[in-house]
């Protein structure tokens, strides 16, 4: 029996994965686990051994991007609708080529067809996914139109909704049995997502937490701190127990404990999330940096996301007195963290082209 229970870096060792990572797996409730007496964390190795069997299409599945195909003048409407929603970073179309390319550069974890018009070509592009293997872990709802069954006949759609106004849910509903719940002891005392687990993957899989400064992520701080005047900047990375500044200005700590973290609201929304006075709202005045030493007063940040549409963190900024941003400086503040993903996505087109010449380069197998 004792056998089949495994320690932290026992596991990492069968899975080949480092130790941090196998921490990370337990904390992300990928991996099962308890705490002995003395406070040291166990896994069984039928867990382990679980993990490292072929998974289904659904488990393999890792994506919070959200494809939109609707006609031009409906797509603010979907944007609108969408943008609150922490389950779905949403790529809008109004042309089916272009949403075609979208969902074949980059699985997405749903695909949403407004069926108001173009109807025929719409079905096509449904028919050519359901034709698909590779598109099947997808979720596919469709909008408006007609809801005859010979529609959904052989088209893999989940989902008809009369209006768009009850994306939401269903993209909750749907998108729920493809993001595991993140294993925790008891409340955290802050918001997280459904899919805090998958978000945590792709946190790891960005190789950015713990890393040394970097100049592209230090000029978007500088100039966050200059264009809105702020005393101090941050583009954050939220790890299962940490903040962690993987760039900073005008603070000298380098991380906080999660619980501290203002950005654990900014993640789970796709637009800038301000508040004006900390300390008059009840979600932050107990916080501890709100309530004694450095006293922040303002907070303002826009999400900061990976190529698969995972909110790993945010440039933010903060005052010690109460205020607002006008107009012009949410839009900077937005258009930095915007900067910030695309540094994020180009290091991991570089990772992925480097994994693709290892690939070719590796000599063929007798």
């Amino acid at each position: 029996m004792q056998r089949d229970v495994l320690t932290t870096s026992q596991a990492a060792k069968l899975l080949g994965i480092s130790v941090r990572t196998a921490q990370l797996l337990i904390e992300g409730g990928s991996l099962t686990s308890w705490k002995t007496p003395g406070g040291h964390r166990r896994v069984y190795r039928a867990d382990v051994l679980a993990l490292m069997k072929p998974p289904n299409h659904a488990a393999a599945f890792s994506s919070a991007v959200v494809v939109v195909l609707a006609a031009r003048d409906r797509l603010p409407l979907y944007e609108r609708i969408l943008s609150g929603s922490s389950d779905g970073l949403a790529d809008l179309h109004s042309d089916v080529h272009s949403a075609a390319f979208a969902i074949g550069s980059r699985l997405p974890a749903a695909v949403i067809v407004d069926m108001n018009e173009e109807v025929a070509e719409r079905l096509a592009l449904l028919r050519n996914l359901a034709a698909n293997p590779a598109a099947r872990p997808m979720r596919i709802i469709t909008v408006g139109g007609e809801d005859h069954p010979s529609m959904k006949a052989g088209l893999a759609v989940q989902t008809h909704l009369p209006s768009p106004e009850g994306l939401p849910e269903a993209l909750g509903a749907l998108l729920a049995d493809t993001a595991r719940p993140i294993a925790m002891e008891a409340a955290p005392g802050f918001p997280v997502a459904a899919n805090e687990a998958q978000r945590l993957a792709a946190l790891e899989r960005s190789g950015l937490v713990d890393t040394a400064p970097e100049k592209s992520f230090d000029q978007l701080t500088w100039i966050a701190s200059y264009a809105l005047d702020m005393p101090v900047s941050l583009m954050t990375l939220i790890t299962p127990t940490r903040q962690w500044f993987k760039s900073r200005q005008g603070l000298e700590m380098t991380e906080t404990p999660r619980s501290w973290a203002f950005c654990n609201r900014t993640i789970l929304q796709r637009d800038v999330f301000a508040v004006e006075n900390l300390a008059r709202d009840e979600r932050f005045a107990d916080n501890p940096a709100v309530a004694g030493d450095p006293n922040f007063r303002f907070y303002a940040g826009a999400p900061v996301t990976d190529p698969d549409g995972f909110a790993l963190g945010s440039v933010c900024v903060m005052d010690y007195e109460p205020r607002q941003l006008n107009p012009d400086q949410t839009e900077t503040l937005r258009a930095l963290a915007a900067m910030a993903s695309d540094q994020i996505r180009l290091r991991a087109t570089d990772r992925d082209l480097r994994q693709a010449r290892n690939e070719l380069n590796r000599p063929p197998r007798h």
